[in-house]
């Protein structure tokens, strides 16, 4: 572990959007490799990563369940789309000379492996970038609640949520130009206040399990590694 690293392990939640052109649905292999060319070197420098991916590039859970398809059929389809995902970083990260294992908690032994707590512990210690897929398995819950079940269940040191600002705002600053950045909050706050860290249960099983959040711009260079290292310009949510 450099001295440059402020958290020996950590929990990346990416959004399904990471891994397409801006404005594009798919994966886009530039943004994929821009996303394992991220990874890759924090794990050579001795940090240990999980990271759990949405799907919002393929298929938004929400938005289907508006239509004739059933809520839960929506949910286990997007938890489905998130394995896409989790297998094109895996395949990016091992070109990228980085050993990678996607986990999955809805089964599919012939294209991953089951999401099994002690064998993610096992890879994760012999320098694996562990890949969660599958969601919890159960529908109604976000990925946002599964970032935050695994980073509970890895022990991690943070868990941070990569986002397209800078930070959390009190208001959309990609809206309102004038929006105040917070450098720093507490939990309560951001639940009292919604303030659009995480949604409020996944909020508030970090807060039970005093598990640091921090949001930062994944989009700009070098942040995920400025991130790992405590430096990176975002908003650190804790106690």
């Amino acid at each position: 572990m450099t001295d440059s690293t402020a958290y020996k392990r950590v929990l990346l939640k990416l959004s399904g959007e990471a891994f397409c052109a801006p404005g594009k649905t798919g994966i886009d292999t530039g943004a994929l490799q821009a996303v394992a060319g991220q990874i890759a070197p924090l794990v050579e420098s001795g940090a240990e990563m999980g990271v759990v991916v949405g799907a919002g590039n393929f298929v938004r859970g929400r938005s289907l369940a508006e239509t004739c398809i059933h809520p839960a059929t929506a949910d286990y389809m997007g938890m489905v789309a998130t394995v896409l995902n989790a297998l094109a970083l895996r395949d990016a990260l091992r070109a990228a000379g980085r050993d990678a294992t996607v986990l999955s908690a809805i089964p599919m032994p012939l294209v991953c492996e089951n999401y099994f707590r002690p064998l993610a512990m096992e890879r994760l210690a012999a320098g694996h970038v562990l890949i969660f897929a599958g969601g919890t398995s159960h529908p109604g819950v976000t990925t946002d609640m599964c970032a935050a079940i695994r980073a509970s269940d890895i022990q991690a040191d943070v868990l941070l949520k990569a986002t397209k600002v800078n930070g959390v705002y009190d208001a959309d600053p990609l809206a309102t130009p004038n929006a105040t950045k917070y450098d720093r909050l507490t939990y309560d706050q951001a639940i009292a206040d919604r303030l659009g860290v995480m949604d409020l249960p996944a909020m508030a099983f970090c807060r039970d399990r005093a598990i640091p959040i921090l949001v930062f711009n994944v989009y700009e260079s070098g942040h995920l590694a400025a991130a790992v290292a405590g430096k990176a310009p975002g908003t650190l949510v804790s106690q």
